[in-house]
């Protein structure tokens, strides 16, 4: 990742915290969200041969829903996680479960050819892949979200 698409990332995370809204923003369209999830899952299930699992509208979350591609479905070394933001059209893709795998585990463990045909489809559909690891990072936000959000991942992925 070049620095400029790094600093491209931060901003539009900053810009979407800067809203104050917690687990969606204003302009949330639960129904078009559920729609293009359900195309995702669709995509994903028959770029890789079978059916993934799947959850979404997740309660008291900042994701709107989470797609597991399974292990045998893959030349990674783990299960795929992708993870859809409520926020931006956010997207994460990780092995195994978040925070499972540092960067160089990842880059190593995480087959190309199974991420590209995942980023393919994610950008097919309008969404913007944020990496795992530059979530990691300390959340220093707007919101007082510090007893609960540690990270930028918890901010936008998990906790309200």
């Amino acid at each position: 990742m070049t620095d400029g698409h790094r600093q491209s990332l931060w901003t539009l995370l900053r810009e979407l915290d800067a809203s104050g809204d917690a687990e969606f923003p204003r302009d949330f369209d639960r129904t078009a969200t559920r729609e293009r999830f359900g195309e995702l899952v669709a995509r994903i299930d028959a770029e890789f041969g079978r059916s993934c699992l799947d959850e979404q509208d997740v309660q008291e979350a900042a994701y709107h829903g989470r797609i597991i591609v399974p292990v045998a479905a893959t030349a990674s070394a783990d299960f795929i996680t992708v993870l859809v933001s409520n926020f931006g059209d956010l997207a994460l893709i990780t092995l195994g479960n978040p925070d499972s795998y540092d960067e160089e585990e990842t880059e190593y463990l995480l087959d190309a050819t199974d991420l590209g045909r995942i980023t393919g489809i994610l950008d097919g559909l309008g969404y913007r892949t944020v990496p795992e690891h530059l979530l990691w990072a300390d959340y220093d936000g707007v919101l007082d979200l510090r007893s609960h959000a540690t990270c930028w991942l918890d901010r936008f992925f998990f906790w309200t």
